[in-house]
C-alpha cells in the first residue's frame, strides 16, 4: 500500500483501491450502522499499516526449525493511540487489531454549537509519554478545531512524536492543522471538497459518530 503524493508533505492520502472502495460504501445515506462500523474497522485496519511504515524496530535472537537467528520486532508498547471521543472509538479499535500491544489515550471533546471551538472534558494518557510515538485518530478533520485542541493538549506531556490520522477531511481542516502544528504528519483516506455552514464536510458522510454508534 502505499499513500499518493499531495503538494504537503506533511500530509498523506492513502489512495489504496480497498480504502477508497470500502469508503465509498460507508458514504452511502442507507449504508447501516452495523455496515458502517464494521467498514470503518476494516479501513482502519488498512490504514493501519501506512501509519505504522516507520515504526522503530529491534532485533532479537529466535530459533527457526533449522537454526539461530537474528531476526526484527516492532515494540507495540512504544506507541499510544490516542482516541478523540467519542467518534474516534470506531478507528482505534482497527488500529488496535494490528497492533494490539499499543497503549490508549482518550480525551474527551465537545465543539460548542455557537463557536465550533472545542472543549474538553475528559483526558487519561498513559505514563511515560516522552518515550513514546503517538498516533491521534478521530474518523473527521473538519474545522480542525478539535484536532488542534487535542494535540495541543498531548504536547504538554512531550512525546516523540504525534501523527493524526482521519477518514475524511477537507482543505480547511487541513490549514488549521498545519498551521498550529506544521511538525503533525496527517493521514487520510480523503479530501473533501470544502466545509459547510455548520462545519460539516461536503460531500461527507454525514455525523460520523452518529453513523457509528446510531445516536441518529
Amino acid at each position: 500500500m502505499s499513500t499518493s503524493n499531495h503538494p504537503d508533505p506533511h500530509v498523506h492520502l492513502v489512495d489504496h483501491p480497498l480504502v477508497q472502495h470500502k469508503l465509498t460504501l460507508m458514504r452511502k445515506k442507507e449504508a447501516s450502522t452495523n455496515s458502517f462500523r464494521t467498514l470503518l474497522n476494516e479501513i482502519s485496519m488498512l490504514m493501519a499499516y501506512e501509519v505504522t511504515r516507520d515504526m522503530a524496530m529491534q532485533e532479537v535472537e529466535i530459533e527457526t526449525p533449522l537454526e539461530t537467528m537474528t531476526a526484527k520486532v516492532i515494540d507495540g508498547k512504544k506507541l499510544v493511540f490516542v482516541s478523540i471521543l467519542r467518534a474516534g472509538t470506531g478507528i482505534l479499535d482497527g488500529m488496535l487489531t494490528i497492533v494490539p500491544g499499543a497503549r490508549v489515550g482518550h480525551i474527551g471533546l465537545y465543539r460548542d454549537p455557537k463557536t465550533l471551538q472545542a472543549v474538553e472534558y475528559y483526558f487519561k494518557m498513559p505514563q511515560d509519554m516522552q518515550e513514546r510515538d503517538v498516533v491521534v485518530v478521530d474518523p473527521m478533520l473538519a474545522t480542525g478545531n478539535s484536532a488542534v485542541a487535542a494535540v495541543t493538549r498531548i504536547k504538554q506531556l512531550q512525546p516523540k512524536s504525534i501523527k493524526f490520522v482521519c477518514l475524511l477531511t477537507c482543505p480547511e481542516g487541513i490549514a488549521t492543522l498545519r498551521k498550529a502544528h506544521p511538525d503533525v504528519q496527517i493521514y487520510t483516506a480523503a479530501i473533501d471538497r470544502q466545509l459547510n455552514s455548520h462545519g460539516y464536510i461536503l460531500p461527507g458522510l454525514g455525523d460520523a459518530g452518529d453513523r457509528i454508534f446510531g445516536t441518529q
